[in-house]
């Protein structure tokens, strides 16, 4: 299997050396700043004071050939580098220099906040899995998080051993000339590589946050030797002139008025010990003496955040000019989709696959039903995958060569991506992702299978589905694609989330099911053998749910000029001749959505039979941008000039439509969805975010989605965020124990600004669903009528309020069990057809008011998907977690170490396992009608 893999990080940072510049060390970190984590890259380089760099490579070779020890003496310091890249940089020109920390006598290093003193050092994890990692010199004091690695604890070390050895350096002190190109280039950051010049530019500084985000200057690394070539000290004033103690202001002005500063001889005057503390000191923070708190909530940062404030803002404003350094490509993309009905490939696929006289650049080739076994259901395990694999590879257009860039399978649903040899390397960022929409979209039967890629500089999307099935089941076919579109969800490494709609091209396709929806006196069959399309395409569902704007806004698709896909004989062209009688209908779909897209045709496959669904195929002219990186290089440098001169005017400013959120009750598995506008009502674009607050894994509670989590406001423009809360089994029991609060506090960040603070808060409704099987056995009235606080007392470990007699088994699960007992226990597909999210609420609302199940006009499917529902948002399983181990063994061992477990159980949930066990033995002796076995049972 093909993968293209990222450029190296050292060769990345080898591309920004000079010549004689020697790298010893890299690796990932993030830039802990306020409560955010920037992804950032570390390097310990190595350079020598020489007059210019070909005396340092002549010393070098001399050295080499008489196995001399150097004579010049050996300097370290510490690059911290950024990328513009969305993702990790994939370029040099991506990656540039943020900051520069000479290793000298001033150099300080911490490690979880203890300073570790000059010695040997080797990391262990322990129970850890990353540490935090304070890199300070006379300029920047910086906070970096690092997950222990091999190349984390080789970089710590040779750290260590560059400050050890500065301390019995006895030479004189070091000037660091050598550094003098990388300070140019961290802040002319369009540069590939740093300029050998001895001149400044004239933006070479650092903005700090001091105070809660007020930004104040600091030139950047003046003057790192003892004594400035002039033997005085120099500093600069706000408004460009030589100065002292007036240097830092803070505030809008400051940035309005930002000026270069004036350099003597070579890097510029040095300052003393006590003017830096001057210097430094805003309101009576200094470097020297500020301490990192890792558990405070929130706190002002004390390091630049130049990189983070300008990284989205060039990003946008490249993405604006993109025209000027980029040029299209056609390339041919062949998509193509079949259920093969869990047959093997018995037959060629060339005739499906290699028809056209020219050879596709892409492949994506989607299967669904590849494997029908129960083993593949329950284990995952396939033997038809690797057959099918084959056959496509021994398929493909023999006018070229193909390389295989990814494969991805659930259960029977299989997406394969090809690209010709040629364009493998241009093939990047390849991910893929799976989503099972089955029973309580935890089965994988039903779903979806997608690849996420990087073509050439333009992001595709190939997704296979195959969602739910039956003519009726048109709503749950609609529901399954909100739910592929919601979860399909690709994690770059720098946490950055990409969902299908955030990509250039998107190709959707598969095994859609939608049906034909025709009255009695419509003969579907006639119809499609005379070829009136037209008429029955009209009365297509997936076509009459995009008119009403239901699912697939925004796609296209081909027309459809060839006759229904489904559903045939096997080895006929015959339309289904058993007793279903199933009616024809274009199940098999190809639709796609994005510019520089055109489908040049659309057909079905009729010549390949051993399905009772044809093939089908789609070929696309797709113009995919390629970037000229000269002109590329060229336009960046034009973007940094005018962002520098942006930046020194503008802050970015935003309003807000509320500040505040009240929800409405919010009830188990209810959708509530609130809106909040954010308005640019600066004069420059603004990227905002939601960031996670300290010590938190994500941005919000588990209970809320934010859409968008993160997004560009043009002047004057807005930008509408969704809030979705929805509470389900994940975060249920805590909110109906008391243990939470339907409650949380959104920070709002922008990019070079101020964060704002959105409150949500509300009152979850509790219910049965997500309570604990001891508390609802001491319920004797409808659960919407009990006291929220005995509902809390009956969750807590020592109950005070219990019933003398309280229930064998919670009543609403009987009352669930015995609907399904008294009318399912002979319907096809219990427990496998997924219910309907709308009967679900219905449900669980009666369920909670006391009313029985058996009164409410719902499917038996959705009363199966409640129970289930219900049985895994317990707190505690049914058999308990500490119990699982023994369970696993007993199942293996017999009858009598089973019976055992079942022994240790709790009463109550003894009484409900007996109780199921009852019930699905009473299912069994009915499969004949129902179609189950224990297998399937047993999965559930």
């Amino acid at each position: 299997m093909f993968h293209v893999p990222v450029m190296d990080l050292e060769e990345l940072v080898k591309h920004k050396l000079l010549p004689g510049h020697k790298l010893i060390a890299a690796v990932q970190a993030g830039l802990v700043q306020e409560f955010v984590k920037r992804d950032r890259a570390l390097a310990l380089i190595e350079g020598f004071e020489a007059a210019d760099v070909s005396a340092h490579l002549d010393i070098i070779a001399a050295n080499k050939r008489s196995g001399a020890v150097p004579a010049v003496e050996v300097e370290r310091a510490v690059l911290v580098l950024c990328s513009t890249a969305e993702f990790l940089p994939s370029s040099p020109s991506q990656f540039f220099i943020e900051s520069v920390l000479p290793i000298d006598a001033r150099f300080k290093y911490t490690i979880d906040g203890l300073e570790i003193s000059h010695r040997s050092y080797a990391l262990t994890d322990g129970n850890q899995s990353a540490i935090l990692l304070s890199l300070s010199s006379s300029r920047h004091q910086l906070l970096f998080e690092m997950t222990f690695s091999q190349k984390t604890n080789i970089f710590v070390s040779e750290v260590m051993k560059a400050a050890e050895g500065v301390s019995k350096r006895k030479a004189p002190t070091p000037e660091f000339t050598w550094l003098k190109p990388y300070l140019n280039n961290s802040a002319s950051s369009g540069s590939s590589k740093p300029s050998a010049a001895g001149d400044h530019n004239q933006n070479s500084q650092q903005i700090f946050t001091i105070e809660g985000g007020s930004p104040c200057l600091v030139a950047d690394l003046i003057g790192m030797s003892p004594e400035g070539a002039d033997g005085g000290s120099q500093t600069v004033n706000s408004d460009g002139g030589a100065g002292g103690d007036n240097f830092i202001e803070t505030g809008r002005d400051v940035v309005a008025n930002r000026a270069s500063p004036s350099h003597k001889g070579g890097l510029g005057g040095s300052l003393a010990a006590e003017d830096e503390a001057d210097l430094l000191r805003v309101k009576d923070i200094t470097l020297d003496n500020f301490a990192l708190n890792q558990s405070t909530f929130y706190k002002p940062a004390v390091m630049p955040v130049l990189a983070g404030a300008r990284e989205s803002h060039v990003q946008h404003m490249m993405a604006q000019r993109q025209g000027s350094y980029t040029h299209a490509l056609p390339l041919t993309v062949f998509v193509g989709t079949w259920n093969v009905n869990g047959v093997p490939p018995s037959i060629g696929l060339i005739e499906w696959l290699a028809v056209d006289p020219e050879p596709p650049d892409v492949y994506a080739l989607g299967f669904q039903e590849l494997d029908l076994a129960t083993e593949a259901y329950i284990f995952q395990a396939s033997n038809r995958e690797p057959e099918w694999r084959a056959a496509v590879l021994s398929s493909l257009h023999p006018a070229a060569r193909y390389v295989e860039v990814k494969l991805v399978r659930l259960v029977g649903m299989l997406l394969m991506v090809l690209v010709q040899e040629k364009h493998a390397k241009h093939v990047s960022r390849v991910q893929a992702c799976t989503v099972p929409t089955g029973i309580m979209n935890m089965l994988g039967n039903k779903g979806g299978v997608s690849v996420s890629l990087e073509l050439y500089n333009t992001s595709v999307c190939f997704v296979n589905c195959h969602l739910a099935a039956h003519v009726e089941e048109y709503e749950r076919r609609n529901e399954d694609y909100d739910c592929i579109c919601e979860k399909t969800v690709f994690v770059g490494p720098s946490g950055l989330q990409r969902y299908i709609r955030d990509h250039s091209h998107i190709y959707f396709f598969g095994d859609m099911n939608y049906r034909i929806s025709a009255s009695p006196e419509v003969n579907i069959r006639k119809l499609a053998s005379a070829g009136q399309y037209e008429t029955l395409l009209k009365l297509d569902q997936l076509n009459q749910q995009r008119r009403i704007g239901r699912v697939f806004k925004g796609y296209s698709e081909g027309p459809i000029n060839f006759q229904p896909t489904f559903k045939y004989d096997k080895d006929t062209d015959s339309w289904d001749s058993s007793e279903k009688q199933r009616q024809p209908a274009w199940c098999d779909r190809i639709l796609w959505a994005g510019e520089g897209i055109e489908q040049r045709i659309y057909r079905v496959h009729m010549a390949l039979k051993i399905s009772d669904h044809k093939p089908v195929s789609a070929s696309f002219s797709s113009q995919v941008k390629v970037i000229d990186q000269a002109k590329y290089r060229r336009v960046h440098e034009e973007v940094m000039k005018q962002l520098d001169k942006m930046e020194n005017e503008f802050l970015p400013s935003v309003s807000l439509s509320k500040s505040e959120v009240v929800l409405s009750p919010v009830h188990f598995l209810e959708l509530q969805s609130e809106t909040i506008t954010i308005s640019n009502t600066g004069q420059f674009p603004v990227q905002f975010s939601f960031i996670k607050k300290l010590n938190d894994e994500e941005c919000c509670k588990p209970w809320l989605k934010i859409h968008p989590k993160s997004a560009f406001i043009p002047p004057g423009g807005d930008c509408v965020v969704r809030l979705d809360v929805k509470v389900d089994k994940s975060s249920a029991w805590v909110l109906a124990s008391g243990a939470e609060q339907l409650y949380d506090i959104l920070v709002l960040h922008l990019d070079g600004g101020k964060d704002y603070f959105i409150t949500i808060t509300g009152d979850y409704v509790r219910s049965c669903f997500g309570s604990s099987i001891n508390a609802l056995v001491h319920l004797n009235k409808p659960f919407c009528e009990v006291p929220v606080a005995q509902l809390i007392d009956l969750e807590s470990s020592a109950p005070q309020k219990t019933l003398e007699l309280p229930y064998a088994i919670p009543k609403e699960l009987w009352y669930l069990v015995d609907h399904l007992h008294s009318h399912a226990l002979s319907t096809e597909g219990l427990f496998t057809r997924p219910g309907l999210s709308k009967e679900l609420c219905e449900i669980r609302a009666a369920l909670d008011a006391g009313m029985p199940s058996r009164e409410l006009g719902v499917s038996v499917h959705s009363i199966a998907q409640a129970l289930l529902v219900f049985l895994e948002a317990l707190p505690e399983p049914v058999v308990p977690c500490s119990l699982y181990p023994a369970a696993l063994r007993a199942a293996a061992e017999g009858y009598l170490p089973a019976k055992q477990v079942v022994s240790q159980m709790p009463d109550y949930h003894r009484n409900v396992f007996t109780y199921l066990m009852a019930f699905l033995n009473e299912l069994l002796v009915h499969r004949h009608e129902n179609k189950l076995d224990a297998s399937t049972l047993g999965s559930l």
